[in-house]
């Protein structure tokens, strides 16, 4: 059959159609796995890495305590029903070993001082007077002039006038001892931490009036758990941190031998010979140095909390994460010790591993791992 004019053009049209429809469909599926491509660049986060590595680290216990005084005394008076008449010192004035810090009403001890002062002078003389009649009457008795008997009346008097003036001499001495005890002195060098006493109080044998901390030295306690305490030796360095930043350091005075019965726990006692701004009652948390070791650490940026755990995120070959629970220690510089859940060289995400999950994929960028192990 002859092909017409009009079937070329249509045969034409359709061979046209068929290749313009096979070009088109490569191009669609190019274009699909193009994005998908994007899409997974786009969903892959950028971290970087940092290496578990082995360092140098002051080993540490930490604690808390309160500051105390060294030793505060109890200061009082042994009088009753007496007033008082001068007080010297306030709160937080420093005073000197017998430094006057009150007076209470002493007329009637100074009446009584010098009623027995009369007494014992009176006691003396008599004793003067028996000495003398003695040695006349032993001279007396050598030219025997007087008895036996007169002689030994004159001892007896001599010794009778001696006992007088022993006892006037007794009296006085408790006199003046009353006396002395309505000033009230300073038993040493120290700090007035607390006042409990007013002008023209009368006050009660026994009663607190003042207290003192001791030459001012202040110590820090701090309890400690069985395994800990055993840790601690005289000697060791504690460092403290203020409220305003500033460390105080100071040295272990004493550990206590025993434990709480109770709470298991101990004392551990502390010197602080340089207290600078710190108050007696200031609780502070302490670092106890108990030597140096090696310990396994990350950076702390690399560790994060989730329900109560901490976490890292380790980087496995195909640049997946895999999400590690470990078992953190102390801190120093940037750096958190860890103590179980890594092993020295392990890869870990440094920055951005807190917006990660186990499995996640992750593009790292820079070298931070070889900057991170560099001590």
């Amino acid at each position: 059959m002859p092909i017409t004019t009009s079937s070329k053009a249509a045969f034409l049209f359709l061979i046209t159609i068929t290749v313009l429809s096979g070009c088109s469909k490569p191009t669609e599926k190019d274009e699909a796995a193009s994005a998908s491509e994007k899409a997974d660049a786009s969903a892959s986060m950028a971290v970087s890495l940092a290496r578990a590595e082995t360092r140098k680290m002051e080993r540490l216990i930490i604690a808390s305590g309160p500051v105390s005084p060294w030793e505060e005394m109890q200061l009082g008076v042994e009088l009753s029903g007496v007033r008082v008449t001068s007080l010297n010192v306030d709160v937080g004035q420093q005073v000197k070993r017998g430094q006057v810090l009150l007076e209470l009403d002493h007329r009637t001890l100074d009446s009584e001082l010098r009623q027995a002062d009369a007494s014992l002078n009176e006691a003396k003389a008599g004793v003067q007077l028996a000495n003398v009649n003695l040695s006349r009457g032993q001279k007396l008795s050598q030219s025997q002039l007087i008895s036996a008997s007169a002689l030994d009346e004159l001892r007896a008097a001599q010794v009778q006038a001696q006992a007088r003036a022993a006892t006037s001499q007794a009296v006085r001495d408790g006199v003046q001892l009353r006396r002395d005890f309505a000033v009230l002195r300073a038993p040493d060098d120290g700090i007035i931490s607390k006042r409990l006493v007013q002008p023209g109080q009368v006050v009660a044998a026994g009663t607190e009036l003042l207290r003192l901390i001791r030459q001012g030295r202040l110590e820090w306690r701090a309890e400690l758990n069985e395994n800990d305490l055993a840790k601690v030796k005289t000697g060791a360095i504690i460092r403290l941190q203020t409220g305003s930043g500033e460390i105080i350091e100071g040295r272990v005075r004493a550990v206590s031998p025993g434990l709480d019965a109770a709470t298991r726990t101990g004392t551990l006692y502390a010197d602080l010979p340089n207290p600078a701004s710190l108050k007696a009652g200031t609780f502070l948390q302490g670092r106890v140095l108990i030597g140096e070791g090696e310990v396994l650490m990350v950076p702390t940026s690399a560790v994060v909390q989730r329900d109560g755990y901490s976490y890292v995120f380790r980087v496995n070959a195909d640049n997946t994460v895999q999400r590690v629970r470990v078992a953190s220690g102390m801190t120093e510089k940037g750096f958190v010790e860890i103590t179980l859940g890594l092993k020295s060289g392990d890869a870990v995400v440094n920055s951005g591993a807190g917006f990660l999950t186990d499995g996640d994929r992750v593009r790292v960028v820079g070298n931070t791992a070889a900057k991170d192990t560099t001590p």
